[in-house]
């Protein structure tokens, strides 16, 4: 899976926080602490699409886009590509297992008895 980058993250989380499609300016909007201009906001949505990302389609005469999968979707993707890249799956999941909190291996124990 490609990497984001810091303003691409922000994008994203700019469209998974969104209703349904959004336009660049609305996303310029969004990130307006940024001061972004909205050519930049374009060329990262570009960007991100062209990383299968992120889906445009025709919104009167601009664009909309959105989110092609949810944030969570693209965070257990991450968690995957961390893992096919371990030579020991095991210790890593031990290792990360040890810096989860109480209640976030209660809520994982629960996951597991529910397969």
């Amino acid at each position: 899976m490609p990497a984001l980058g810091e303003l691409e993250r922000a994008v994203m989380e700019a469209l998974w926080a969104a209703d349904g499609p959004r336009t660049a300016k609305q996303v310029q909007e969004t990130l307006r602490d940024r001061d972004l201009a909205t050519t930049t906001v374009l060329t990262v949505l570009t960007r991100l699409q062209r990383k299968g990302f992120v889906a445009r389609e025709r919104d009167g005469r601009a664009h909309g886009y959105r989110a092609v999968a949810s944030r969570e979707a693209h965070l257990a993707e991450l968690m995957r590509d961390v893992m096919d890249g371990a030579p020991d799956r095991g210790a890593v999941l031990a290792s990360f297992l040890g810096t989860m909190a109480d209640d976030e291996q209660e809520t994982l124990r629960r996951l597991l008895r529910r397969r």
